[in-house]
């Protein structure tokens, strides 16, 4: 996995314009079938890797926090709401509510989360690969394959199997 994991940054760039157009092609002419297509594609990718072994989403990117993500963890951590921004979050540039820095500061050495039962909901989601219209969010997919092996490994066999 560690190695992999270093190169995959360079696999990601190698493969950004190829990604880059079968999304296009994805867009304008979606399968019917595409999300259970993904589904599976994601349940099987997900047989073979443990995240805890990686992490690397945790170390390198910060999820945003709703509003409910915020008072759902400040009460897990017997704080208020405000308490919790100020001690651990930051607004960044989209005006959302992002980590103040990176690593995640809730990781623990063993890639175990502190907060793992009331993790913010991109964190739950991440890396998005099961949702439901996966044609929509085709840049915030190509960004998770640098960062993602799975991810990485799941447009990988989607643009074997959609042709």
């Amino acid at each position: 996995m560690d190695d992999f994991l270093k190169q995959l940054g360079g696999l990601a760039k190698d493969k950004h314009n190829e990604n880059k157009k079968f999304f296009e092609r994805l867009k304008k002419k979606t399968p019917k079938n595409l999300d259970y297509i993904m589904q599976d594609i994601h349940d099987r990718e997900f047989k073979r890797t443990d995240c805890l072994t990686c992490a690397n989403c945790c170390k390198t990117t910060g999820p945003l926090f709703t509003l409910a993500d915020i008072e759902r963890i400040a009460k897990h951590l017997r704080m208020k709401p405000q308490q919790f921004i100020e001690a651990y979050l930051r607004i960044d540039e989209d005006n959302d509510y992002v980590l103040q820095s990176v690593p995640c500061t809730f990781l623990d050495s063993d890639n175990m989360c502190f907060i793992y039962d009331v993790r913010p909901k991109a964190c739950r989601e991440f890396p998005h690969t099961d949702r439901k219209k996966f044609q929509q969010i085709a840049s915030l997919t190509m960004k998770n394959v640098a960062i993602c092996p799975a991810a990485y490994n799941i447009v990988e066999e989607m643009k074997k199997r959609i042709v």
